[in-house]
């Protein structure tokens, strides 16, 4: 088998492809390296460029006609740059997107593996949610998520593409191997700035006391992203199967099954790394909610995915990446060079 992974330089992206590689699926990577890294795409065969790029689209699935299927990870992410920055999130995650599933009509791929967000969920009570739970998402970034998943549902009615969405819970961690990680120096996630808080000696902030949750601070499902990676292998392998008797796009959540508060997971990550961390607490950030956690049920029944790594592996994992992400990333910036 071989897919084209676009957002495949980027950190989820770039560990679906070494995943895909280990199982033996052939990858072929679209990238336009606003965010990910040329460094992480450099092993496959690597386009540089947009996912609205029609003659580029059409370019790949000439020199690439084995092309089985498409896993979209490309997409702009972090919730408070949505709320500042709406139009630029519509436009790359909708618009764009749908221009994407234009090329993969016109050029004969019809299956295709969406990366969504459990951000679409009406996350305001820390509870469990599965794949019925109501839809209410709460900033820009989680609204375009939602509004492409109900066109993909459309399309799929209408034509011979057949989806599957991967709704993503909190991924921590990397690749065990260390061949791609957090790329950013400047992580906007709770960990992520645990890490940075950790190494600059500056205080965490813990944004909302007074979530509806066990000790007030929101609550997130933290999946190892070695874990998601490892779905997405069993969804490309059952996708006709998971696929065949619908005709809508199939919804998958994919998280731990656990909750965790903020205060627990700096709690967790004092253990860890055995170091203390300075906390103080702010206000509720724009596009925040109190959260929530997986069921897992589904992607049991369909995928036969349990996850399987900690979220303390996940911190310990995220540690040993950071020690080598200096190493590992020339900062030096790419000559686009196409195959």
């Amino acid at each position: 088998m071989k897919v084209l992974i676009t957002g495949g330089a980027g950190f989820i992206g770039s560990t679906i492809a070494s995943r895909c590689a280990d199982a033996g699926i052939d990858v072929v990577i679209l990238d336009n390296l606003v965010t990910g890294r040329f460094e992480f795409a450099q092993r496959f065969p690597f386009y540089r460029g947009d996912i609205a790029d029609d003659a580029l689209l059409d370019t790949i699935f000439a020199e690439h006609p084995d092309i089985e299927a498409t896993v979209h990870c490309a997409a702009l992410i972090v919730v408070g740059d949505s709320v500042t920055s709406p139009v630029q999130y519509y436009d790359n995650n909708v618009s764009k997107a749908l221009m994407l599933v234009s090329s993969l009509l016109r050029n004969g791929c019809r299956r295709l593996l969406f990366s969504s967000s459990a951000a679409v969920y009406a996350a305001d009570h820390g509870g469990c949610v599965d794949e019925r739970s109501i839809i209410a998402p709460q900033s820009p970034y989680a609204r375009s998520k939602a509004h492409f998943e109900s066109m993909l549902a459309d399309i799929v009615a209408a034509t011979n593409l057949s989806a599957v969405s991967l709704r993503y819970f909190n991924p921590v961690g990397t690749d065990p191997e260390l061949r791609s990680g957090l790329q950013s120096a400047h992580p906007t996630h709770a960990l992520g700035k645990l890490f940075e808080a950790h190494s600059t000696g500056t205080p965490f902030a813990v944004a909302g006391t007074d979530w509806p949750t066990r000790d007030g601070s929101g609550l997130r499902d933290y999946v190892h992203v070695w874990d998601l990676a490892d779905a997405h292998i069993r969804a490309l392998e059952r996708f006709d199967r998971i696929t065949a008797d619908s005709t809508r796009t199939t919804v998958v959540n994919l998280g731990s099954g656990r909750g965790t508060t903020v205060w627990e997971l700096v709690r967790a990550f004092e253990e860890v790394l055995g170091h203390d961390v300075v906390v103080r607490t702010s206000s509720r950030r724009p596009g925040d909610t109190a959260g929530a956690y997986a069921s897992k049920t589904l992607a049991a029944q369909l995928l036969g995915w349990v996850p399987s790594r900690t979220l303390e592996a996940g911190i310990e994992d995220t540690s040993r990446w950071l020690a080598v992400r200096e190493s590992r990333l020339s900062w030096s910036t790419f000559t686009a060079r196409n195959p």
